[in-house]
């Protein structure tokens, strides 16, 4: 990779900078989502369970809903803004012609990326401390879940985007592939006891089961051989899926 920290540092700045002047319009819609999720389910359905997984229905959901904030800060940054980035305003255009190359873009993104992770996930995590539901000191473990997950969807997301046609095929990533991934992987329910054997090996490999279980293994302070196999997934298939995305850049921008 022919990376300049300090260029992949520049593009992070430009994105902080526009960001300053567009936050309040951005981040209310998808940092209430879940923040919505929480309190209709948790507490309204929370409401009519006595426990699930040995724990308060809405104890069981936050960690997951947790990871849920950070993929979607992360997905909607590299989808697409990175998307308009790259056909409308065609601004990495202008910044290929500065010392700045793709492989200082692309890593540039991923932390801007990350970050936005950080403002979704760090801002639920303040609203749940709000709720009393994250216990102390264990729980502040969970906020280093949340660049992890950042890291994952913005690789997952970046190595899309760089290589859909047109824009309208972000329906499908949101709606057949977040969508199921909200659903299935250990957010509302265990999945260990309601899935047969053969879909559990399955669910292993969906991306927000990773992060949902670290993070309420950081909740309840209990950690595994479980959590090493959550967090190497997290790392291999961040790097397989950033080494596609930098070719697909490459290909992208300088063909």
């Amino acid at each position: 990779m022919d990376l300049s920290f300090r260029h992949a540092w520049s593009i992070w700045r430009r994105n902080a900078t526009l960001y300053r002047r567009t936050w309040k319009l951005t981040i209310l819609p998808n940092f209430f989502e879940p923040v919505f999720y929480l309190t209709a389910i948790g507490i309204g359905v929370g409401a009519y369970i006595s426990d699930i997984g040995g724990m308060r229905y809405i104890e069981f959901l936050t960690p997951g809903m947790l990871a849920v904030a950070a993929m979607h800060g992360a997905s909607f940054e590299v989808t697409y803004n990175v998307y308009v980035r790259i056909h409308f305003e065609k601004a990495y255009d202008g910044m290929l012609t500065t010392p700045v190359g793709p492989d200082d873009i692309l890593i540039g993104e991923v932390l801007w990326s990350m970050t936005r992770s950080l403002f979704y996930g760090g801002g639920f995590f303040v609203v749940a401390m709000l709720f009393g539901l994250v216990p102390f000191p264990g729980g502040l473990a969970a906020l280093v879940v949340i660049p992890l997950a950042g890291l994952l969807f913005a690789a997952i997301g970046f190595a899309f985007t760089i290589r859909i046609p047109t824009i309208d095929v972000f329906s499908f990533y949101f709606t057949l592939f977040l969508t199921p991934l909200f659903l299935f992987s250990d957010v509302f329910f265990p999945i260990r006891e309601r899935l047969p054997g053969a879909w559990l090996i399955v669910a292993e490999a969906l991306p927000l089961l990773h992060p949902v279980r670290l993070a309420r293994s950081a909740f309840q302070g209990e950690w595994g051989w479980v959590a090493l196999w959550d967090v190497g997934y997290i790392l291999v298939v961040s790097a397989v899926l950033l080494e596609l995305a930098r070719r697909g850049v490459r290909k992208r921008l300088m063909s």
